[in-house]
């Protein structure tokens, strides 16, 4: 049933995109200057998870690799790689400049190693740059004149609300692509697509993909994740087409699924917060803050405990009940997620 699951993951990245042209021409024309031995001005790519943010970052860069070979690009998972020493050490492996590098080897000597790859363009792409706990690796991405950085985000105010005032005014003037949630008719589009290159001819129908579509409420991830667990779960029957019954199943399966990944990716501060709601049932932020800094040796600030929040809450990990001071914290129901 499934020829080639390599195209339902989520980080696959299409040969053509389908309702993304105007996101994906806005930035090849912020890029254009690479093709003329310019630098172009920051990107940034902004809007909710499961938009294709990422899909159109990635696919854009490897058309414009195929016009300038020349052009390097190295991507990093701010998620992963939140500290200025993960990230540069990150970008110098993505253009294989990361040989002898060390935990032990001092930051601005991995800053001095990349600004000597000036021989050639570098874009980064900086996925969930929200997570960043410093953003002097900002600073230094700018400082470096062969270096382009498109970086992506959730909410705009957010993220530059998070930056210090150096890097607040050098990347103010970038440009702004953003994304909207996929209506039912783009995202059944995209998973025809998706069900097309890795499924047997006939196993998926229109009419069930509308149905993924309609249950995924405009998340390709939750979408594909469907799609991709009733196509195994129909396999591991034995059956020849994806069933109804398979299909039903699968949506609350590829939702779990999609919780426990994001789950484990919490750095450590973002986990225990997250159990102490989890413990809590639901909690009103002092008493978070408190319970966090009883079980912690080094407590972030309120402030960043607030950007941890805030981009669970855009992960659909943990909802803010009320505003301010009446505000509470508790886990997502993932019966209530499902039943939208």
């Amino acid at each position: 049933m499934i020829v080639d699951g390599r195209v339902l993951r989520e980080d696959f990245v299409p040969s053509e995109v389908v309702h993304r042209h105007d996101e994906v021409n806005l930035l090849s024309e912020t890029l254009e200057p690479l093709l003329s031995d310019g630098r172009p001005d920051p990107a940034f790519l902004f809007g909710p998870t499961g938009v294709g943010k990422t899909c159109i970052a990635r696919y854009t860069l490897a058309q414009l690799c195929k016009q300038e070979p020349a052009v390097r690009v190295a991507y990093v998972n701010c998620w992963q790689e939140y500290t200025r020493f993960r990230v540069l050490y990150r970008i110098l492996e993505g253009v294989d400049r990361a040989v002898d590098v060390h935990r032990s080897t001092p930051k601005d000597e991995l800053f001095e190693r990349l600004s000597q790859t000036d021989d050639e363009p570098i874009v980064v792409i900086l996925d969930e740059v929200d997570q960043l706990e410093e953003t002097a690796a900002l600073y230094d991405l700018h400082r470096l004149g062969h270096v382009s950085p498109v970086l992506i985000a959730n909410r705009e105010e957010e993220l530059f609300a998070s930056f210090d005032d150096r890097v607040r005014s050098r990347f103010h003037a970038g440009t702004r692509v953003r994304f909207d949630r996929y209506g039912t008719d783009e995202l059944a589009a995209i998973l025809a697509e998706r069900a097309e290159k890795a499924l047997e001819p006939g196993v998926v129908t229109d009419s069930q993909l509308r149905t993924v579509a309609d249950a995924a409420s405009g998340d390709a991830r939750v979408g594909i994740g469907v799609l991709r667990s009733a196509a195994r779960r129909a396999e591991r029957q034995g059956l020849a087409t994806i069933t109804d019954d398979a299909l039903e199943a699968a949506i609350p399966d590829a939702r779990t699924a999609i919780r426990r990944k994001t789950v484990e990716g919490l750095i450590e501060h973002q986990r225990v917060l997250y159990d102490v709601i989890d413990d809590a049932g639901e909690i009103e932020p002092g008493e978070l803050y408190e319970e966090y800094e009883r079980r912690v040796e080094e407590p972030k600030t309120n402030r960043t405990l607030r950007n941890y929040l805030t981009k669970m809450v855009h992960y659909d990990l943990i909802e803010a009940v009320g505003k301010r001071r009446g505000r509470t914290y508790r886990l997502v129901d993932e019966d209530d997620e499902t039943e939208e």
